[in-house]
């Protein structure tokens, strides 16, 4: 199994494969379509992510020690980005997810080419991630 270094070091090899930003933005949503998707039960108002211009639901829970995250959104660029984010801090544990450096979203340079809205979005898909993981650690 790969640390989050090392899944954070092959997105930025596979984005590098790419020259412009229409080739990454369809890579992204590509992503997307791998997605772990969230359980339809669980599209709850609890479970959607604020600050985001789509909807963007967020499941979480904690299976042997480690978390566990699924998505969906309504868009599908923003369904890319959760997976991105899912791809490398699932299967991590609540620690290590709370303490995450995500430089390969600076180093990729996401957030320099999402519309402000979306960059916020990104932000708050980070922040409910690692709080999820801070709640899995005080419980």
């Amino acid at each position: 199994m790969l640390t989050l270094e090392q899944k954070q070091e092959e997105i930025v090899q596979e984005f590098a494969i790419f020259d412009d930003w229409m080739e990454k933005y369809e890579y992204i949503i590509d992503l997307g379509k791998d997605t772990p998707l969230i359980d339809p039960s669980k599209k709850t108002d609890d479970r959607l992510i604020e600050g985001c211009q789509s909807k963007v639901w967020l499941d979480c829970k904690v299976q042997d020690g480690k978390m566990k995250f699924s998505a969906d959104s309504d868009a599908i660029i923003t369904k890319g980005i959760i997976g991105l984010l899912i791809r490398v801090l699932d299967n991590e544990s609540p620690a290590t997810v709370a303490k995450a450096d995500l430089h390969f979203i600076n180093d990729i340079g996401l957030q320099e080419h999402l519309s402000i809205t979306r960059s916020n979005g990104l932000v708050s898909m980070i922040k409910k991630m690692k709080m999820n993981a801070l709640l899995a650690i005080n419980n």
